[in-house]
């Protein structure tokens, strides 16, 4: 059986269209991430339990960290807006959690004292929740 000039010819491109392609995908560089994940997650969770960050908010894989004044920071990690004002990356999140009250004056949220490197840490503890 003799195929028509014009299929033979659209066969033989898409034989050589997946070569292509993989080629084509190979040679590009994946963009960097939207953000840098600094801190350390494992002492981010302790330094919650040590700030008391628990009797205000329910906050999973945290010892007695089941309060109900604050919301629940349950898959915070996969949320969209810190405190509904700010988008949610670290550097707003340490931001938040170092100066509340500079985000938002008048916020129920308390600052507390926290310090750049245990801000760095908690915030990725709560990144590490989605």
């Amino acid at each position: 059986m003799k195929l028509p000039r014009r299929l033979w010819a659209f066969g033989a491109a898409l034989g050589v269209l997946p070569a292509g392609v993989v080629t084509g995908c190979s040679s590009v560089s994946p963009p960097p991430p939207p953000q840098s994940h600094q801190g350390l997650p494992d002492r981010g969770a302790e330094l919650i339990s040590r700030y008391g960050c628990g009797s205000c908010h329910t906050i999973p894989g945290v010892n007695r960290a089941d309060g109900l004044v604050g919301p629940p920071l349950t898959r915070f990690g996969a949320r969209s807006y810190i405190a509904g004002e700010l988008p949610n990356n670290a550097d707003n999140l340490r931001r938040w959690i170092s100066d509340p009250q500079s985000v938002e004056p008048g916020t129920a949220m308390p600052n507390l004292g926290v310090d750049t490197i245990d801000a760095q840490d908690i915030a990725a503890y709560l990144q590490s929740l989605d």
